[in-house]
């Protein structure tokens, strides 16, 4: 149990740390983005902060993963220009390369 106990308290931190990292990130110079991931990060840390099963650790892990993907791979930042206007500034990291593609369907000789 000690070990186990030691291995999933590091995996925790490290998704904090993680999670943390990433809404620096995504939602940077957006002060009430920024308040409020830090808000729920904390607080769904703080409502399990008392778990002991494994399982359930692993499984709550497995979902701060999955959030803090979907966050760095699938959020953008948007400015409003007028009131209904929005400019999106996307991370470098998010811009793909243009993939060439055929649309004529293949002849086979």
């Amino acid at each position: 149990m000690g070990r186990c106990w030691v291995r999933c308290r590091l995996w925790v931190l490290q998704l904090f740390k993680t999670l943390h990292r990433t809404r620096q990130q995504v939602f940077k110079n957006d002060t009430r983005a920024l308040k409020a991931a830090r808000r729920k990060i904390n607080e769904e840390f703080k409502n399990n902060k008392s778990e002991t099963s494994p399982k359930k650790i692993e499984e709550l892990i497995k979902i701060g993963s999955d959030v803090e993907l979907v966050l760095r791979t699938c959020v953008i930042q948007g400015i409003h220009t007028d009131h209904d206007t929005l400019k999106l500034v996307p991370r470098k990291d998010l811009l793909l390369d243009n993939m060439p593609f055929c649309d004529a369907p293949t002849q086979k000789p």
